[in-house]
């Protein structure tokens, strides 16, 4: 038996069959829809590689049963850049030094995405480090993640008040 689920994924609209119910999204995303940018790391939702945002809440895409998605609006890494300009947090991501191997980098920079838009990273180190604890980084970049969240957090947050104004 098949069932059939729409999203948005990255702003476009996706019907998408799926053979088996127990299908993860970040399954669905790698090896059906071909968005190999989301990284499977442990597989049991302890690393954060994984992480992609769900109607603007981030998700451990490898514990979350694409079924349960129907009318979603999710996110990947692929989504972020918007035509050849990369997103704050990419680009501070960048700037900063923010990964070392770039493994976990999707994870690390859609769980700061989201941090941001929660309000939860404010400009303290200890703040951001405890908002981002569920993304490991095996090579210890934490410094440059941390100063690339400061800094997009800043940026984003100038540009809001620009817009604002």
């Amino acid at each position: 038996m098949s069932l059939s689920i729409h999203l948005s994924i990255n702003g476009t609209e996706r019907d998408v069959a799926l053979d088996d119910p127990r299908v993860t999204l970040l399954d669905l995303l790698r090896e059906r829809l071909a968005m190999p940018g989301t990284k499977k790391g442990c597989d049991r939702g302890q690393c954060g590689a994984c992480t992609v945002l769900v109607d603007g809440r981030r998700i451990n895409s490898c514990l979350t049963l694409a079924a349960t998605l129907d009318g979603a609006q999710v996110t990947t890494i692929e989504g972020l850049a918007q035509g050849g300009d990369l997103h704050p947090v990419q680009a501070a991501f960048v700037e900063h030094d923010g990964f070392q191997c770039g493994y976990c980098t999707p994870g690390q920079i859609m769980s700061a995405v989201g941090l941001i838009a929660e309000g939860s990273a404010g400009d303290d180190p200890e703040r951001i480090r405890e908002g981002m604890s569920g993304n490991l980084c095996r090579c210890a970049a934490y410094h440059g993640i941390t100063q690339a969240v400061q800094d997009a957090t800043r940026r984003m947050n100038a540009a809001a008040r620009e817009d604002a104004a």
